[in-house]
């Protein structure tokens, strides 16, 4: 799951929990990720920081997702 998330892929999510795991899951991945990336900048700007700190609030939100297995869409 190396591209975006589609409207079929949402839809799917809704109504099959293992695939919607998965999908939290890809994309848990690809956000830690990119949270990596930013962080090794050398010099981070203050909309960057910014950034990391929404970043990190959304891993939470999708790491606790998975461990309780929420039946909401993400």
């Amino acid at each position: 799951m190396s591209t975006l998330v589609s409207d079929d892929d949402l839809s799917r999510a809704r109504s099959d929990p293992q695939f919607r795991q998965q999908l939290l899951a890809a994309n848990l991945d690809r956000l830690l990720g990119a949270l990596n990336r930013m962080r090794r900048q050398s010099a981070p700007t203050e909309e960057g920081v910014r950034q990391l700190q929404e970043g990190a609030d959304l891993a939470v939100q999708l790491a606790d997702r998975l461990q309780n297995g929420t039946e909401h869409a993400a």
